[in-house]
């Protein structure tokens, strides 16, 4: 309500300013020289007040979208860097893993020579002990394109 009789107050002081200028007449009282030039003064400080704040709330609004969209952009670039830290990780952790496979079924087929050539070692040296003590395995055999003969004497000692 004061806004409204504050407006309908400086609309009339305007219109009084705006007569008296247009009518060119030179005002006898000095008192309302000055108190129509305060009105001026009044109401042009008004309209300025009101284009600064209307100014500064573009400017504040403009800042305010450029914020927003920096934000987001800045956010889109976390994410895109986490993403991509993300896929080195993974990346880096198969490489381990498919290495560490790799050593480990190297050591177990080493392990698996080892032990096979070990036994090889053993099944010969038991073939030739038991050949030794049993007795002696005597033979004669012939190869022929169609037929084998094999004869085996076994002696027992």
């Amino acid at each position: 309500m004061t806004d409204e009789w504050t407006l309908k107050t400086k609309a009339m002081d305007i219109q009084t300013v705006s007569t008296a200028l247009s009518e060119e007449t030179c005002l006898v009282d000095i008192e309302q020289c000055v108190k129509l030039e305060k009105t001026a003064i009044k109401i042009q400080s008004w309209w300025r007040g009101n284009m600064v704040r209307r100014t500064l709330l573009h400017a504040a609004l403009g800042a305010w979208a450029i914020q927003c969209w920096w934000r987001s952009v800045q956010t889109k670039m976390l994410e895109q860097r986490r993403c991509l830290a993300l896929k080195l990780y993974t990346c880096q952790e198969w490489a381990v893993v498919t290495v560490q496979a790799r050593v480990r079924m190297w050591q177990t087929r080493r392990r698996f020579l080892q032990a096979r050539q070990a036994a090889c070692i053993i099944q010969a040296h038991w073939r030739w002990h038991a050949s030794q003590t049993r007795g002696m395995i005597r033979g004669h055999y012939e190869v022929r394109a169609s037929q084998l003969e094999l004869d085996i004497e076994i002696l027992m000692t």
